[in-house]
């Protein structure tokens, strides 16, 4: 479900890029064919926004049949309560998620836009959840509930949250109303631009106590994946830049205009497209790197079935016995 999910929400991200959202007007259907009855050779010989927004649909059809037999190989082979539960959370996503994307081809609403764009990356998050609870280190691991681990695990959930938060700017950006002032639109580029800087901060740091806390280092599970965060997160930082100059021009408060002088921007072009494309692909990256070290931290803090209440209750149970 990760890796099918991952290319669905870039193809979704290029449908956004190219305004191809109401390339077809009907659905569930495609000009009125079955969704997968739709003639092969029309759609791939089709005109570039149809071929885009036919593919995303079955691309998210083929999502959605993956997510149908996780549930029913949850139920029948994994007895755990929160697994079952949450494989129908995964299942409640992707409906909803396609639901909205369907809802948003009907009435063309820029807010159900706005809402499928924070949706997806909410889907995908929850993906990497699952793949990380059914993993045999998840099942093995031993619990180390130290001061260490908690602290880093709280500033692990707090960068998730800051990470999802830039996601929701960055789909302001992406899907901007027609009844917007100017004014509102610096305010949110302004607001995207200050989380961002917040988020390279929590990931370098996070970085940093994944490499210098003995702890933390130890577990093996936890380094690697933070020091993937912080690149990541540097690596979109350089990929927004590129973004904004390619879509309005070079920021004129950057060294470098001269470079970008004789550049004039094409809308809708390759490298627009690519590079504005592959901002929202790495952003949802940098979101599910940063869910699985908060889940794998989680799972080093609470045993199975104990909450940290619990545990506390019991070390102060054996001081006083």
């Amino acid at each position: 479900m990760v890796c099918a999910t991952f290319p669905l929400i870039w193809v979704g991200g290029l449908v956004t890029t190219y305004d191809a959202g109401m390339a077809v007007p009907d659905w569930p259907s495609t000009y009125g064919y079955n969704l997968f009855l739709y003639p092969f050779s029309t759609w791939w010989g089709g005109p570039w926004d149809l071929f885009i927004e036919h593919g995303h649909r079955l691309l998210a059809s083929g999502v959605g049949m993956l997510v149908i037999a996780f549930v029913i190989v949850v139920w029948r082979k994994d007895s755990r309560p929160v697994m079952r539960w949450w494989s129908l959370v995964c299942l409640a996503l992707v409906l909803l998620q396609g639901g909205i994307g369907g809802m948003r081809v009907l009435l063309d609403a820029v807010t159900l836009a706005r809402l499928h764009g924070c949706l997806g990356p909410v889907f995908f998050a929850s993906c990497v959840v699952a793949a990380v609870m059914t993993s045999k280190w998840w099942r093995n691991v031993e619990p180390m509930a130290t001061s260490e681990t908690r602290s880093f695990q709280r500033f692990a959930l707090t960068t998730l949250g800051i990470a999802y938060l830039q996601l929701v700017l960055g789909s302001h950006l992406r899907h901007l109303p027609e009844s917007w002032e100017p004014s509102m639109f610096v305010v949110v580029v302004v607001a995207h631009l200050v989380v961002a800087v917040v988020l390279l901060a929590y990931c370098l740091m996070l970085a940093f106590f994944a490499v210098r806390k003995k702890q933390i280092r130890r577990t093996g599970v936890l380094t690697s994946p933070s020091l993937c965060l912080a690149l990541l997160v540097c690596m979109q930082l350089g990929l927004g830049v590129g973004a904004w100059a390619v879509k309005y021009a070079w920021p004129q408060w950057l060294p470098g205009g001269g470079l970008w002088a004789n550049y004039t921007v094409q809308a809708e072009s390759m490298i627009q497209g690519l590079t504005v494309t592959g901002h929202v692909a790495l952003g949802s990256a940098i979101l599910a790197t940063a869910t699985l070290i908060a889940v794998r931290s989680s799972r080093l803090c609470y045993s199975s079935g104990t909450s940290l209440t619990t545990a506390k209750s019991r070390e102060l149970w054996e001081c006083v016995t």
